[in-house]
């Protein structure tokens, strides 16, 4: 798979789980600051969960979490996985 092929919102969603844990915050923590329900987080981060979010709130989840938003967007490649 490319870098073209992949679903970007389950990347963000990966993404906003990664840096998550790395803050040391909890969902409902999270949910919180970026203003939105607990179960909104719980099921976009979910891998069976519907993923649907904004630019908007892409760009709050980041200021939440202290990151660069374009971290959010990072793509993992098969050779990071290694």
């Amino acid at each position: 798979m490319n870098k073209y092929e992949i679903n970007i919102y389950e990347q963000i969603a990966k993404n906003i789980k990664k840096y998550r844990n790395i803050a040391g915050i909890s969902q409902a923590e999270l949910a919180e600051r970026v203003g939105v329900s607990h179960e909104f987080i719980r099921r976009n981060e979910s891998k069976k969960g519907r993923k649907s979010f904004s630019v908007d709130t892409v760009w709050k989840i980041s200021v939440a979490l202290n990151i660069n938003p374009g971290l959010l967007f990072e793509i993992e490649s098969d050779r990071s996985k290694k």
